[in-house]
């Protein structure tokens, strides 16, 4: 996890309110939770396991709800490879699974595995950790007050974005292609520029489907919100020099989503980006620091 979802606080009809406002911000009992909770992955190294958390019935109560307002938005505004993967996907209904649990799963389909995070991990280790079947994701649960919407990613986020896409082989192709490209790398602003590239995909992406704009982003397949107004933002061909030079919001929607006709094509482009990469390449493409 190696950015925040780009998300404000969201009513149930969709609606936004600032950031700044949201209640887990001010908790002192959620923030000591939160804390307890991310605590576990002070000093953990890339593929141990992780340990397991008693979940309270609060936190089960908040994956109950928002269970079933993305399962029913991610049945309307996902593209079919999603809805295909989460048939797959190691997603109950009625609990929070567990790490190891769903870590298991994947491997089983797809040789990855859920590697532990207690926040923000730096881009070479979270972007250079998919490379070997490793992605980096959180145990906390959002605040239970606003459960459509986290200022940060969560479990929810993780298992009902990410653990969809890992759970089917054309995504987790994708995720390596990335990981690759950043293990080969130390350069810090090559890196950045993988991250740009996977936040207007792998989070934010979107598909054409008959000329209509569905979700395939783990970002938006974790917001309810985002996922009801996805005709909202601008919408621009795939295109890696455009996404380098447009800033994104990690503070509300986006404006402007990036949309490719098939997970195929996605791969094509990155590809075409990715595997020319080395340490000269920010100045390639202009993304050099000022000297």
């Amino acid at each position: 996890m190696n950015g925040t979802t780009g998300r404000t606080p969201v009513t149930a009809d969709g609606r936004l309110g600032p950031a700044t406002e949201h209640p887990g911000l001010s908790d002192p009992h959620y923030l000591r939770r939160r804390r307890a909770v991310a605590a576990a992955a002070r000093g953990h190294r890339v593929g141990d396991p992780a340990p397991p958390v008693d979940y309270l019935a609060s936190e089960q109560r908040t994956w109950r709800t928002v269970h079933r307002a993305l399962w029913a938005a991610q049945g309307e505004h996902a593209c079919r490879a999603v809805l295909a993967a989460r048939e797959h996907a190691p997603i109950p209904a009625d609990r929070i699974p567990q790490h190891g649990e769903v870590g298991a799963a994947l491997r089983a389909r797809t040789g990855f595995e859920f590697t532990l995070a207690g926040g923000v991990v730096a881009n070479k280790r979270f972007l250079g950790s998919m490379a070997d079947g490793y992605f980096h994701a959180v145990q906390f649960v959002r605040h239970p007050a606003v459960p459509l919407y986290t200022p940060e990613p969560d479990v929810l986020h993780d298992v009902l974005g990410h653990g969809i896409h890992l759970s089917h082989p054309a995504f987790a192709d994708l995720y390596r292609l990335i990981g690759k490209a950043a293990a080969r790398v130390d350069d810090p602003d090559v890196l950045q520029m993988i991250s740009d590239v996977y936040w207007y995909t792998l989070e934010y992406g979107v598909l054409d489907e008959g000329g209509v704009p569905k979700a395939y982003g783990a970002a938006l397949l974790s917001s309810y919100g985002e996922l009801r107004h996805l005709r909202r933002p601008r919408l621009r061909v795939l295109d890696v020099p455009a996404m380098l030079a447009t800033p994104y919001r990690i503070d509300g929607y986006q404006p402007l989503l990036f949309t490719a006709r098939c997970l195929h094509e996605v791969g094509d482009v990155l590809a075409g980006f990715l595997d020319d990469l080395d340490d000269g390449s920010a100045a390639r493409f202009g993304r050099a620091p000022a000297a």
